[in-house]
């Protein structure tokens, strides 16, 4: 008989299985049950009816012990953990969480917030009934480890407290919805911890506290049930997407550890640092089949201590040892995850002092026993992993549970045997933040008291503040030195008198802050994440890993539009200073009047005072002016038919400062509207669009959310909306896909609606009876018209091309990069028309987030494509005689004087020739050309932080750009304004197109020709 290949290679790998008996080392207590406690044999039977193969199971999860008293998962779940069919929604895993609860004394429930639709987020605890009669007392013991100030960095006492101490390890499951095998693994794993009797998993439960949230995606695991529902009621049916997780983000909910924008961030967050844990070890599915990608290629993030790098390859390596050992094939770590981004849930461990893990598992995003074939590359033999996958196998959600609890069980067992090295490197890790200053540096960050967005500055503090971060306020004035600025390479003194002048090195300098201003100071538990947010990353071009696995640059200071400087000079830590606990930025109204002025900084606030105060009249000032005393800036706010006492009221909270005026000033001012505005999504992806989402509503900015499908069924959208925002789209973004949406040539309807059978999908979203149809041509149309009769379309990188792609913005084009790299950075642009209203408040130099946004290119001509130019100069004289600024010549002829050439920058609209302008009707008059308000900054200044190579195939080019189309406007955004809630600093680049939908062309200036 002829068997396949992948047949011989599993029965070796059952040979392995078979033939190799697990050898431990003397000392150590062997993974296997207590042969004097009964077994559940018919929920054993079913665990090996389920295991498609002996090798994807272990002697720690291939029985289950029996309990009188306990219930097994069965009890909620109708089988055994793991089994075909069946998919628990939250509420039935905490109901079994709570029946262990109430069963056993080894087993506490704590409820640890909500999400953002209401539902409940969970930890439980599980361990010794004597390590949770003491919880308190524990915690007291973690925190003086967590916080060595409180011994005064004393080790021998930090001793005494690791022999003392019960360390926490933090289980988090599902926070991708899609991947759906955590809950169940960790309901059978919570019952193992607290009835198995065998020594191995005893010493697991004496010795340490396994804190488990079996489901941190709350919201979008039960969206994933529903249509998982569906599709047990369909088999024989396509099942749609799972278009929406959270309310607001999907896949990107993993990258919030930052922003902590979420409120499944907050709750870990905040449960991890209350319990002052160890680890944070977070369960996700996507690699065939564990695969511990906590210690990645590289380049490792450049704030992790050392101590925790070693942990990161000690637990990982010996997780692949254990397993290995166990004869389960297809465990390997290394792989090809950097770790350098700080954005993941898990990193919140790394940058709080902890240890962060992750697995990928191999997950079937459901519960249906399904063929798995692999790619080479899943199963080709690496040096990082000797006992690859198989290249073709039946795989079940019992399979992806036996591997989920076997690594977590061989992880937290190694971790007891190796509780005091850990408690100790917790220790450490903490004292080294402390002890900062005196060691890396540096020794504090400064928020400057009269930062003119103080309400944008507040936010970032705030964040800080989340990160569990000490801010502090200067009671007084202060003066720090600051290290020299090192001369641009290449830069020479052309006013040194001599060689001895040119060779002085720069002088420090110094800086005086005012009283009140935050400092962060770095001799705190928590220095490293404050660190880490408010530095500079450099992601070198030459770097080996070519391929970054997410962001490459988030300086938040930058990102936020707000003033922070890094301190190295020490004495910063002797001013005189409080801790705050909470931020509240400078608001009010100095004095009674009938007209008030509020200055625009560029704060998101402003637009929120818009729509609290509808019945007031705002209007803008169009220029510069001075009144009372004080500078108003252009875009200030004028506001009448509002009281002191009701302008205060609604102004508390937003960080605004009101002065009253005696009268309007002499210069032009424009109304300042409550736009109505339209948010449109598609049902290709919700991923990008999401975190716009959060940003309005959080400012309460009132918004229809509508999708591309409701675009094309309605025909005079300038009767309802006066500012369409059509947010990056994200995943099939191409379009193509936004006009056809998914092909409705073949397959059912796939639908988006609350029925009996799936009555969570529509929570706080959209509901459609078919997400495959697109746009439409009937809603390119429409939005031509809306466009064409008034109305404000503002679009942001992928949307901006389909704009484009579509005629909607003629005179601009997209080049295609050749060399261009840009992965999630930091970037320079300048502004280029300050007179435009969506510039109000900014400064000439802003930051701004680029993920190889598209470049932009300007014609004054129409249909014609813009010639792309590199950033740096270009010579354009021809070959010839004479030196480059010379005229040639031609042989036997005197010469003639050459015209010259108009010349324009690279982000203008090019000027036209005499030559070019005859008799050309296809020539855009001026008042229709493209206005560029922002452009890209020159290449030497381009990059601020992360990864930038081949900069100046974009450099200068145009950034944000205002395209006059018939009676409205189309916006055009390369960069990303809005951005898992980072990017403070450009939001109002939107909130001012919104503010002065109507007023766009006020300050343009019209080209000659």
């Amino acid at each position: 008989m002829i068997r396949a290949p992948w047949f011989k290679i599993i029965v070796f790998a059952m040979c392995v299985f078979l033939s190799g008996a697990a050898a431990w080392a003397d000392g150590e207590t062997a993974p296997a049950r207590d042969a004097k406690q009964p077994v559940d044999d018919a929920y054993t039977a079913k665990i090996k009816k389920y295991t498609t193969q002996p090798f994807f199971t272990s002697p720690l999860v291939d029985y289950l012990p029996a309990s009188k008293n306990v219930p097994t998962p069965e009890a909620v779940l109708g089988d055994v953990a793991g089994a075909p069919g069946i998919l628990p929604y939250a509420e039935d895993v905490y109901k079994y969480m709570r029946l262990l609860e109430k069963a056993s004394p080894r087993v506490k429930v704590f409820s640890i917030g909500k999400t953002e639709e209401g539902r409940e987020m969970i930890a439980v605890a599980v361990s010794s009934p004597e390590n949770l009669k003491n919880l308190d007392e524990n915690r007291a013991r973690l925190a003086k480890l967590a916080d060595p100030r409180t011994i005064k960095l004393d080790d021998d006492e930090a001793d005494r407290i690791v022999a003392q101490a019960v360390p926490v390890y933090y289980i988090t499951g599902t926070i991708h919805s899609p991947e759906t095998g955590a809950p169940t693994a960790l309901m059978e794993l919570a019952y193992r911890l607290a009835v198995d009797e065998s020594p191995y998993i005893r010493e697991i439960r004496d010795g340490m506290i396994t804190l488990i949230t079996p489901v941190v995606e709350v919201d979008g695991r039960d969206r994933m049930v529903d249509i998982y529902h569906w599709h047990l009621s369909h088999p024989k049916d396509f099942y749609p997407p799972l278009i929406y997780w959270g309310k607001y983000v999907a896949h990107d909910n993993n990258r919030d550890a930052m922003g902590v924008t979420l409120k499944l961030t907050e709750n870990v967050l905040n449960t991890y640092v209350n319990w002052k844990a160890q680890v944070l070890h977070d369960l996700h599915e996507s690699v065939p089949y564990l695969y511990d990608n906590t210690a990645g290629d590289g380049p490792f993030n450049a704030w992790v201590d050392p101590i925790l790098t070693d942990e990161w390859e000690m637990i990982g390596w010996r997780n692949v040892s254990d397993m290995t050992k166990f004869g389960m094939p297809g465990v390997f770590t290394h792989g090809v995850f950097d770790t350098w981004s700080p954005g993941y849930l898990m990193f919140i461990a790394a940058m709080h002092n902890g240890i962060s893990r992750l697995y990928e598992t191999f997950g079937n995003g459901g519960a249906d026993t399904l063929p798995r074939t692999l790619d080479q590359e899943e199963y080709a033999r690496t040096w990082y992993r000797q006992n690859p996958p198989l290249p073709k196998v039946l795989w079940s959600q019992r399979d992806n549970n036996n591997y989920e609890q076997t690594g977590l069980l061989t992880s937290l067992h190694y971790f007891n045997e190796n509780k005091r090295l850990f408690l100790k490197n917790f220790y450490l890790k903490a004292k080294r933040s402390v002890t900062k200053p005196a060691a890396e540096g540096p020794a504090a960050y400064v928020f400057p008291a009269d930062d003119p967005r103080a309400s944008s500055q507040a936010e970032l503090l705030r964040v800080l503040q989340k990160q569990a971060v000490e801010v502090s306020r200067a009671t007084s004035a202060f003066t720090v030195t600051l290290p020299a600025k090192k001369a641009a390479k290449g830069k020479k003194d052309k006013d040194a008198k001599d060689s001895k002048e040119k060779d002085t090195p720069p002088a420090p300098t110094t800086r005086e802050f005012p009283a009140g201003s935050y400092v962060v100071r770095m001799d705190q538990p928590y220095s490293r994440i404050a660190d880490a947010l408010l530095d500079y990353q450099y992601w070198s071009p030459d770097d080996p890993q070519k391929t970054p696995y997410d962001d490459t640059g988030w300086t938040f200071g930058e990102l936020f539009g707000v003033q922070v400087t890094r301190v190295t000079d020490p004495k910063v830590l002797d001013v005189a200073m409080e801790k705050i606990k909470e931020i509240h930025a400078p608001a009010g109204v100095s004095a009674e009047g009938t007209i008030f002025a509020i200055n625009n900084n560029a704060e998101p606030t402003l637009a929120t005072l818009r729509y609290k105060l509808r019945d007031a009249s705002i209007e803008a000032s169009e220029e510069p002016f001075e009144s009372a005393g004080k500078k108003f800036t252009r875009g200030s706010f004028l506001i009448r038919n509002a009281t002191r006492a009701q302008l205060a009221d609604a102004i508390s909270d937003l960080g605004l400062q009101a002065t009253p005026v005696s009268a309007m000033p002499s210069v032009k001012t424009h109304p300042v509207r409550a736009a109505r505005v339209a948010f449109v999504h598609t049902w290709l992806s919700t991923q990008a669009e999401g975190w716009w989402r959060e940003a309005l509503d959080n400012l309460a900015i009132p918004y229809d959310y509508i999708s591309t499908q409701t675009l094309s069924k309605t025909a005079d959208l300038n009767a309802k909306y006066d500012v369409i925002l059509f947010p990056p789209v994200g995943f099939f973004s191409s379009p193509t896909a936004i006009i056809n949406g998914f092909s409705t040539a073949w397959g059912n309807p796939l639908p988006w609606k609350n029925t009996p059978e799936t009555p969570n999908l529509v929570g706080k979203n959209d509901s459609t009876d078919d997400m495959r149809p697109g746009l439409g041509w009937e809603g390119v149309a429409n939005l031509q018209n809306f466009v064409a009769k008034g109305g404000v379309l503002l679009t942001a990188t992928d949307t901006s091309r389909f704009a484009l792609s579509i005629g909607l913005a003629d005179g601009v084009s997209v080049g295609n990069a050749q060399r261009m790299k840009i992965v999630g950075s930091v970037v320079g642009t300048r502004l280029v028309d300050a007179a435009s209203p969506i510039a109000y408040g900014y400064d000439e130099k802003l930051s701004a987030y680029c993920d190889n946004g598209p470049i932009f290119s300007l014609s004054s001509v129409s249909g014609a494509r813009g010639g792309r130019r590199l950033g740096s100069e270009s010579h354009t004289r021809p070959t010839g005689r004479g030196t480059m600024d010379d005229p040639d010549f031609t042989v036997g002829r005197p010469g003639v004087e050459v015209p010259d050439e108009p010349k324009s920058e690279i982000w203008e609209n090019p000027l036209l020739t005499d030559e070019q302008l005859h008799n050309n009707f296809r020539v855009i008059p001026p008042a229709n050309r493209a206005r560029v308000i922002f452009r890209y900054a020159d290449s030497k200044d381009l990059l601020i932080s992360g990864l930038v190579e081949g900069g100046d195939e974009i450099a200068q080019h145009a950034a944000v750009v205002d395209v006059p189309t018939g009676s409205g406007h189309v916006i055009l955004f390369s960069i990303n304004p809005v951005y898992r809630g980072e990017t403070r600093g450009t939001y109002s680049l939107v909130l001012n197109t919104i503010l002065n939908f109507d007023n766009l062309n006020v300050g343009r200036k019209l080209a000659e020709k």
